[in-house]
């Protein structure tokens, strides 16, 4: 670490030339093998005296030579830089994998702590293109105008996958098709579009601005060493969860909500307020949603579990809680149960887009 930089780049160069000599002894000439091993002892010899000058000058003879007798690699260019992009992939797919893994929040059982894609519809025209690829850039927020061109009868609403991560809905209709870049489940929700909708020639079908949900780097990696805590906003597989329904393509879907409960907590919803073990949660997360401030509402009542203020639940071994912040509006475990341990994936970390007020860390 302390050594001259002329003193590291020599003994680089008298590795590289050993190598070329080990690996091409049986096609170089007796005479070529001397000749690299008399000017690798002259650049240990200088390296030795710590002459800076001497060292330099046996260094680049010794350099020319490795030129001399390295052949040409062809497309040498092109090679560099395919091996530059596959070793990217190489450690993109395994941080993916052991360290952080993006997600994306597509429902709001989070709100308002993590935004779903929410949709805004409006009757004003979208502003102007500049105005859209900032908002876009800065909100994650895109525009649709869907208009009749005919008279028109919505017969389905289908999704359809790009690249596996954009979601884009056909809108098939008697006379017409439209492709939009949102999910059927905000068409219908928020645009109010379903099957059976009729349009007459020049009427709206869908106008206004969609929000993508927020984006997530998730933890995989603290959860190999510390058990996951109360409080924890986590991203767990529903891979045989009973009442969760797999996607006949990409399979069971993930799921991303707080974590309550830990394997022997005894719960108890008494709305607005969780209990844990006969006491009032007391860790950060849960306290803000059970206090009920606005935009806040508190712990809804559940249906199969937590039902009523005197029907409490233990959880089970090896298995944890999940509720949404947005409780009035989650599907989580109140109505499935609770989530097996290996089903975890780790802890949501950051929201490193959109630059909305939720970028940053995750609590």
């Amino acid at each position: 670490m302390f050594q001259p930089r002329y003193i590291k780049h020599s003994h680089l160069l008298i590795r590289h030339a050993e190598k070329l000599i080990r690996y091409r002894r049986d096609r170089l000439s007796a005479a070529t093998v001397a000749e690299l091993q008399a000017q690798i002892e002259k650049v240990r010899a200088a390296m030795k005296a710590r002459d800076n000058r001497a060292t330099h000058e046996e260094s680049e003879r010794l350099d020319a030579l490795l030129t001399t007798h390295t052949p040409p690699h062809k497309d040498a260019v092109w090679r560099e830089n395919v091996e530059v992009i596959l070793v990217a992939i190489v450690v993109a797919i395994g941080i993916r994998s052991y360290f952080l893994q993006p997600f994306k929040i597509p429902t709001g059982s989070m709100q308002p702590t993590l935004n779903g894609i929410i949709g805004r519809p409006t009757n004003e025209p979208a502003p102007n293109f500049l105005k859209q690829i900032v908002d876009f850039v800065v909100l994650g927020r895109n525009y649709i105008d869907v208009v009749s061109e005919e008279e028109n009868t919505v017969e389905n609403v289908t999704s359809k996958k790009f690249l596996f991560f954009f979601t884009f809905s056909r809108i098939e209709c008697d006379h017409e098709s439209f492709t939009v870049y949102a999910p059927p489940e905000i068409l219908r929700q928020d645009f109010q579009v379903y099957p059976g909708n009729r349009y007459h020639r020049g009427q709206v079908i869908a106008r206004g601005a969609i929000d993508t949900g927020d984006q997530v780097f998730v933890d995989k990696f603290s959860y190999n060493f510390v058990h996951p805590s109360r409080g924890d906003v986590f991203v767990f597989r529903t891979n045989h969860i009973l009442g969760i329904r797999e996607d006949p393509e990409a399979g069971a879907p993930f799921y991303i909500k707080r974590l309550t409960g830990t394997p022997g907590d005894e719960l108890r919803i008494d709305s607005p307020k969780l209990y844990i073990n006969g006491e009032p949660a007391s860790r950060f997360g849960i306290r803000r949603v059970m206090a009920a401030q606005e935009p806040y509402k508190g712990y809804a009542p559940g249906q199969a579990f937590l039902g009523a203020p005197d029907r409490p639940f233990v959880i089970p071994p090896h298995s944890y809680f999940a509720m949404g912040d947005n409780s009035y509006n989650s599907y989580d475990s109140r109505y499935w149960g609770p989530v097996p341990e290996e089903n975890l994936v780790g802890r949501g970390l950051f929201v490193y887009w959109p630059f909305s007020w939720h970028w940053g860390l995750i609590r």
